[in-house]
């Protein structure tokens, strides 16, 4: 049964809950109020009722005195009787009235008695046989003389029944209309909780595939502070949902795009290259003259599809760098490194106007210097591969910051630009500004990717600026010491 109970109460909504809570809470201090206030009555109708018969007493002591005998009126169902006790034990004088009497007087008897030993007045409650519960008073008249009175507790009890009575009913009524006003009142102050229940079933009903927002928010004003920085917490979660839902979404796209991206250009170079080797096959059977030629364009397949392999194993050893990092550092000058990079671009573009500036001092720098060269190498074919063959190219190495803390080299081009809706997405995988450009004059899309990836490596930034004419890409690079695993970053490789 108790079980039940505790079931029962359980499954209450939290308003009716406290709302009982309040009732019982209540009903304990109306109990309190009631009892104290009973008991202050009785006492204080007791308390009157003494002090009647001691002032009835010392009327009636002075008729004893003058008559020997009780004369005049008496009160309603009050009982007297007078003991002479000069001789130690109490004797009964013979009323007047009958009346004055009870059908009984042991209880009389016996308070004369005690007054005899005792001295002073005494005031006793008593169930007297045939009559009820009285309170009896003996006082001594004179010497040798006792009267006690008896006054009828009745009306008393009546009095307290009623009060009682009167005290259940009003706090009855009380109690009833406290639970009832406090859970309309309950309801209203916890409406704002119901709100953020609804907007949390709205929220499990929605399809968190289809979008990585949330369209459901808790809104209102009232319920008082609490409420409102529980609401104000509740929205900062479900920010926080959409924002998590927002990184896992587009985390989603890029991996699909980026699946799709890697698919398509491993097709083209393995179609190549089954391609070739049926022309080679055929060839060495056919026509030996055509063998080499097919061989050298097999082997040139193979190896755009080997540098496609390594710069998307580069990319993910990079994305895994508190697992592997693929740097290894030492202190190298940076100056020299570029001076490196556009002998090599020279060489490899010997038409192509290509100027480096950079300060006499040496720019010393910890960091991977085949990567770097890697990203510098990277740049710089992309101003030659996207812009006309007299584009002019330059290069600037110096310091920046306003301590001159970081490493900075500009690339720029005075080429047509890339186009504004195009500059956030340079630095994507596989993303051609140029989606019609031949894969063999355009490359994989993978180069800039792989620059800005191997600078974030080495704690830097890169940035992009472009308008018609002046195409910069901009590296920034910490002078001090890279950052490690402790602080965010990796660290060099044994």
């Amino acid at each position: 049964m108790i079980g039940r109970l505790r079931e029962g109460y359980r499954r209450m909504r939290l308003g009716t809950r406290l709302a009982l809570g309040l009732g019982v809470l209540s009903l304990v201090v109306f109990a309190v109020v009631g009892t104290a206030l009973t008991t202050y009555m009785r006492d204080y109708l007791s308390a009157q009722l003494n002090d009647q018969l001691q002032v009835a007493q010392i009327a009636q002591s002075k008729s004893i005195a003058d008559y020997g005998t009780l004369q005049g009126k008496r009160y309603y169902r009050w009982y007297n009787a007078v003991y002479d006790v000069s001789d130690g034990a109490p004797v009964l004088r013979t009323p007047e009235d009958a009346a004055d009497l009870p059908e009984d007087t042991e209880e009389f008897t016996a308070l004369a008695a005690a007054q005899i030993t005792s001295g002073s007045e005494l005031t006793r409650t008593e169930h007297l046989k045939g009559a009820g519960t009285y309170r009896l008073r003996a006082c001594e008249v004179e010497p040798g003389v006792v009267l006690v009175s008896a006054a009828p507790l009745e009306d008393i009890e009546d009095t307290v029944t009623q009060l009682i009575s009167i005290q259940a009913v009003t706090f009855g009524l009380a109690l009833l209309a406290l639970v009832a006003c406090g859970r309309a009142l309950l309801r209203r102050g916890l409406k704002p909780l119901s709100d953020m229940a609804h907007t949390a079933r709205g929220i499990t009903s929605h399809d968190l595939t289809d979008s990585a927002r949330l369209p459901v928010r808790a809104d209102g004003g009232n319920g008082g502070p609490e409420v409102e920085e529980l609401r104000t917490a509740f929205n900062r979660m479900l920010e926080h949902i959409d924002d998590a839902l927002a990184v896992r979404t587009e985390a989603e796209q890029r991996l699909r795009r980026f699946v799709a991206d890697a698919s398509h250009e491993l097709r083209t170079p393995l179609m190549s290259v089954r391609g070739y080797a049926d022309l080679f096959q055929y060839a060495a059977a056919n026509a030996p003259e055509e063998r080499d030629k097919h061989l050298a364009r097999l082997r040139a397949e193979a190896a755009r599809m080997g540098f496609l392999l390594d710069d998307l194993l580069l990319l993910a050893r990079l994305d895994a760098a508190d697992v592997e990092t693929p740097l290894r550092m030492e202190e190298a000058d940076l100056v020299e490194l570029v001076q490196q990079a556009a002998d090599a671009f020279r060489a490899a573009h010997p038409g192509r106007p290509l100027t480096v500036t950079s300060g006499s001092d040496p720019v010393m720098l910890r960091m991977d210097t085949l990567r770097i060269r890697q990203v510098l190498d990277n740049l710089l074919t992309n101003a030659a591969v996207h812009t006309p063959a007299d584009t002019k190219v330059s290069v600037e190495v110096g310091r920046c910051g306003t301590a001159l803390e970081s490493a900075t080299v500009r690339v720029t081009d005075s080429g047509p630009g890339i186009p504004a809706a195009d500059r956030e997405r340079v630095f994507d995988r596989f993303y051609r500004v140029d989606k019609a450009r031949s894969r063999d004059r355009g490359g994989s899309g993978l180069g800039l990717a792989v620059a800005s990836s191997l600078v974030r490596a080495h704690g830097g930034t890169v940035e992009l600026t472009s308008r018609p004419g002046a195409t910069v890409f901009t590296l920034r690079i910490p002078l001090g010491t890279s950052p490690g695993p402790a602080d965010g970053g990796p660290s060099p490789s044994p």
